[in-house]
Parts: C-alpha cells; structure tokens; sequence
C-alpha cells in the first residue's frame, strides 16, 4: 500500500517490547544538508533505474534495479548492488539477466542503513556484466534513483523524532475480541521538547483505537503510555488472502512544532502473532 510517505523500517526489540527505529547508520542524523559526492560518468549502451514496486514495499528494505540496455551489443548481467551515499553499502546480489537492445529487465536488490550526513544521490548501479567474447566486467552505471532520495529522507526524519523520544509497543494480550496494549514513548536523551503521538491509523484488515489522540510527551516528562486497541475491519476470504502488509499501521509523531514523521507501529514476531490468532476468534 502506497501511502503519502513511505512506510519507514523498524528495529525489534523483544525484551522491552517492540521499538520504532530508524536504520542505524555510522554517523548520526544531521540537522544540515547531507554531503553530495560527485556525478559518476555515464557508461554507454546500459543505462539504470531504481524503482520501488508494491512488492517491494511489502518485503521492505529492497528496490528494484530497471536495467535497460540502449546500445546494439548484448550482454549479461550477472550481480546487481545499490550502490549510494546514502545507505551502507551491501554485498552484490547474484542474478542472471540477459540483455538484447532495447530489453528492459528489473533486477531486486536491497539497499542497507541510511547514512544521514550523506545524500542519497547521485548513485550507481554495481553491475558484473559479461559480453559476448566472454569478458567480465565490473560496471558502475549510474542510477536515477529519486526513490532512494525520498526513502532517505523518510528514514532520516524517523531517526531524528527517535533521538528525542523512543516508541515501544507492549502487553499485548488477547480481550476477547480484541487485541489490546500499551504505546510507550520514552525520553530517549536530553532534548527535552515536547513529542506528540498524532494519529494512529489502522489497515485493511485491522481497526486500531489509540486512546485520546494527540497525546504529548511533555518537555520534563519522561514516559507517556498510550491505550491501544484492535479489533477485525474485515474477515472476508479475499481480504484475508490478499493483503501483503496486514501488520503495517501508520503512526504520525510530531517534535514540538516540527512538520509530522509518519512511522510504522513498531510490532515484534510474538505481537503479530497475537494479532494473527485474532483473525482466528473474530473470523471464526
């Protein structure tokens, strides 16, 4: 499900409950504008795209790599990486992909914890490409890749909300018809503005009701606890095969007067499961 701001990555912790996070980086996030590297020069007869489709979004953590070859001569492409300023570089992903001119093939490949002193762009696509005589070569194409500016952006913005205030999810337990539990945000440092919790939204197949929302955690408070509870939207065959996302729910946070940070609801396996065994009471 496409939604105006990217659904954002989380980090689990199932000791304390689950906790929204941001991927980490290797430097925090920066209230400046990130570092740009310079352009990489165009490699003739490939050219790239990074592209993120619904399925992508509902793996999470990977984008696709539109590759289209533009010269006459065929080739082969044999690995693909992400390859950005922006993102912690991740080991190349085999594949086998052959190239005709003209062909365009989507090759998935995941991208790893934003960087947030570093632009995502400009970025490249890594490539082991094999030509025809049987040379191999390492290729960095360059990619139009505003799908990774706008994830980066999104991940950065989660992070930042995360240094002020962590987000746990707790106590979920059975009620009947009902799953409920506790929202928790915790001062996470010594930046002590006020964090709103400003909506909570459910999904195709679950309702969830956050109690009195906006709630604030106020500058000199150190935890505020929020009531939450869901409860089945549909129990319809075709709603319950279809969905790809049914433990994505969108929570907007809000640092004093900043602009909302939408984030996911950080839910851990034992959580999701707990909301699973609800489709069976309630659907039964």
């Amino acid at each position: 499900m496409r939604r105006t701001a990217a659904l954002l990555a989380v980090l689990l912790c199932a000791a304390c409950g689950s906790s929204v996070a941001a991927p980490g980086s290797s430097s925090p996030a920066s209230s400046s504008a990130p570092a740009r590297e310079p352009a990489v020069p165009p490699v003739p007869g490939i050219e790239a795209e990074a592209v993120q489709l619904r399925t992508d979004e509902a793996i999470g953590g990977q984008v696709q790599v539109r590759v289209t070859a533009t010269g006459t001569e065929p080739f082969t492409v044999t690995s693909v990486a992400v390859d950005s300023p922006g993102f912690a570089p991740l080991p190349d992903r085999a594949v086998t992909a052959a190239f005709a001119s003209g062909r365009t093939i989507d090759l998935p490949a995941p991208y790893g914890d934003a960087v947030c002193d570093r632009a995502a762009e400009p970025a490249t696509a890594r490539l082991t490409v094999v030509r025809p005589d049987g040379r191999t070569e390492a290729l960095r194409v360059p990619l139009a890749a505003e799908v990774l500016g706008r994830i980066h952006e999104e991940r950065c913005a989660v992070r930042a909300v995360l240094a002020v205030a962590d987000v746990t999810v707790g106590d979920l337990s059975a009620d009947g018809d009902a799953v409920t539990g506790t929202l928790t945000l915790t001062r996470a440092g010594d930046d002590d503005r006020p964090v709103t919790v400003t909506r909570l939204q459910g999904n195709v197949l679950y309702d969830v009701v956050a109690d009195g929302l906006p709630r604030t955690l106020e500058a000199g408070e150190s935890t505020l606890e929020v009531g939450l509870e869901f409860t089945m939207t549909r129990c319809d065959p075709h709603a319950l095969a279809e969905t790809k996302q049914p433990h994505l729910f969108l929570l907007g946070l809000q640092v004093a007067a900043d602009d909302e940070v939408p984030a996911d609801l950080p839910l851990d396996q034992a959580q999701r499961d707990e909301l699973a065994a609800l489709v069976d009471r309630a659907c039964a």
